[in-house]
């Protein structure tokens, strides 16, 4: 793995059901085998996973082209 170049996972977000309160840590070097969550794939790089609260309850659309510039979620990057 690059050090500090994520690989893309996907060319489509992910919709995820979250949980208010819950606290997720979200893949940013795509190489976890659990997208788009993480699951310590980044370990050896200067990547670190986004770990973030869930805010309210509900669907949430997940970056896994991980060029978003609003991490851990989808900003239409994978389109570009």
């Amino acid at each position: 793995m690059s050090d500090s170049t994520p690989k893309r996972a996907g060319d489509r977000p992910d919709m995820q059901t979250l949980e208010e309160g819950k606290t997720y840590a979200w893949c940013s070097c795509g190489h976890s085998s659990n997208q788009p969550w993480c699951n310590g794939a980044h370990s050896g790089s200067s990547l670190a996973p986004k770990v973030f609260q869930a805010e309210k309850s509900g669907p949430a659309a997940m970056c896994l082209c991980k060029q978003t510039k609003n991490p851990p979620f989808c900003d239409g990057s994978h389109a570009a």
